[in-house]
């Protein structure tokens, strides 16, 4: 693979940070390199070439909330035509990941779909699968990706069939000690390793070597003076919370949230609303995860305009008769 490292791994974070560790030093060998603002050919990428992905991840319990609830259609986007506006009806807020007909859930006009099963889940005690004859979702583990219909983003399985990890490290009152915006619970602050001669180093894995940083670096922001801030309100005069693992809590800092429900879960859990947690170092047969990869540039895709679009109105001339 050309441009890669000397084990043959390729690593966006690794090209960006230090290029010489994948495709050494010199002039770009492409005609089609890309070029500078004096026109040059230059011998790397940069991110806003737009080639270059971000790396995947994890998705924090916000962004994979919304990815579930796929509220397009109590939503309309009004940049597609610049007629209609988002009313965020959330007065019609679906309970689970599917709403009402984004992708035709429901034959309304002759009832032919209407009890059928949207996702693998639990029905009752000891009901996986429904009885002989009349199975409900046809799974009594974990089923086929596509058994059932996606939720308005197009994504499978968001409710049921199994539980998904997410980064953020789980407290019982997440909603009310955060920041309410883009917030995670799980901030460490690390940065890049150089050896004695200055030099990055990569992993096994072809990845760029971090290490924490101190909290005498970090004394100064105006956000954080620590650098692992997981316990960020645990514990102090306000909260008055604390967490001692097998001592007076089963949560501790390697507790991660799942969500979603599974194939072993009553619907209860299926909504996106409700969490859970386990352990990080652990795995169970309920739970999987989804890769996320962070976006870069405006909110609604490429050409997006900030504010409000108002459209002309005409105004109606009426000729005075004589």
């Amino acid at each position: 693979m050309k441009g890669a490292g000397a084990d043959g791994s390729f690593n966006t974070e690794t090209y960006l940070m230090a290029p010489d560790m994948i495709q050494g030093k010199g002039k770009p060998k492409s005609k089609n390199a890309p070029k500078d603002v004096n026109g040059k050919p230059r011998a790397t990428l940069r991110m806003e070439d737009g080639i270059l992905n971000m790396g995947y991840r994890l998705p924090t319990e916000a962004e994979w909330e919304y990815a579930a609830y796929g509220m397009l259609a109590q939503n309309p986007n009004p940049r597609k035509s610049e007629k209609k506006s988002g009313e965020e009806l959330f007065s019609n807020q679906q309970i689970y990941s599917w709403s009402n007909n984004p992708n035709g859930l429901r034959d309304n006009r002759r009832g032919s779909w209407q009890g059928k099963f949207l996702a693998n889940f639990k029905r009752g005690s000891g009901d996986n699968m429904g009885i002989a004859g009349g199975l409900n979702d046809r799974a009594a583990i974990p089923g086929n990706i596509k058994s059932f219909y996606p939720n308005a983003f197009g994504l499978y399985n968001m409710s049921g069939n199994v539980s998904e990890w997410v980064g953020d490290v789980y407290r019982p009152m997440t909603p009310s000690d955060g920041e309410d915006f883009n917030y995670f619970r799980g901030n460490k602050f690390q940065k890049y390793f150089k050896n004695s001669g200055g030099e990055y180093e990569r992993d096994s894995m072809g990845r760029l070597k971090k290490v924490d940083i101190s909290d005498e670096e970090v004394k100064n922001r105006s956000n954080y003076q620590k650098n692992d801030v997981i316990n960020y309100l645990d514990g102090d005069s306000s909260s008055g919370v604390s967490y001692g693992y097998g001592i007076t809590s089963l949560i501790s800092d390697e507790s991660r949230v799942i969500k979603g429900g599974s194939w072993n879960d009553r619907p209860y859990w299926l909504s996106p609303g409700t969490r859970r947690f386990m352990q990080e170092d652990q795995s169970a047969s309920t739970v999987g995860f989804r890769c996320a990869q962070t976006y870069l540039g405006p909110p609604e895709g490429p050409g997006f305009k900030e504010g409000n679009i108002f459209g002309k109105r005409k105004q109606n001339s009426r000729k005075k008769k004589k």
